[in-house]
């Protein structure tokens, strides 16, 4: 069993920065960050293995960094010169398969958090 908790979203101008943060217990292979906004399927935008390999999606490269601390059992998503597209719930979860197929694809993961809400505005 794996428990997920997010915060740090909030409500941000565009060009602004926000890390999330998902605190962690329970053991994992993948944490991924997913978002989904009204009307639309969530996808995903960046994972970490738990052996520190990270992935991020096409749209939010550059801009989003995954990481985390293992001290803390945190993972962080880090998201910077935040737009107006960018806005929706953010949720972070894990999965304990094997390889990285699917890596942003949330029918892979298990465990999810509650998710916590990106707002931007202009």
């Amino acid at each position: 069993q794996v428990q997920l908790v997010e915060s740090g979203g909030g409500s941000v101008q565009a060009g602004r920065s926000l890390r999330l943060s998902c605190a962690v217990s329970g053991s994992y292979r993948y944490i991924g960050w997913f978002r989904q906004a009204p009307g639309t399927e969530r996808e995903g935008v960046a994972a970490i293995y738990v052996g520190g390999t990270t992935y991020s999606h096409s749209s939010v490269k550059g801009r989003f960094s995954v990481s985390r601390d293992n001290a803390k059992n945190v993972v962080y998503l880090d998201m910077d010169d935040l737009k107006l597209e960018d806005t929706a719930m953010y949720y972070c979860a894990a999965h304990s398969s094997i390889g990285n197929q699917g890596v942003l694809d949330p029918n892979r993961y298990v465990y999810w958090g509650q998710g916590t809400q990106v707002t931007v505005s202009s």
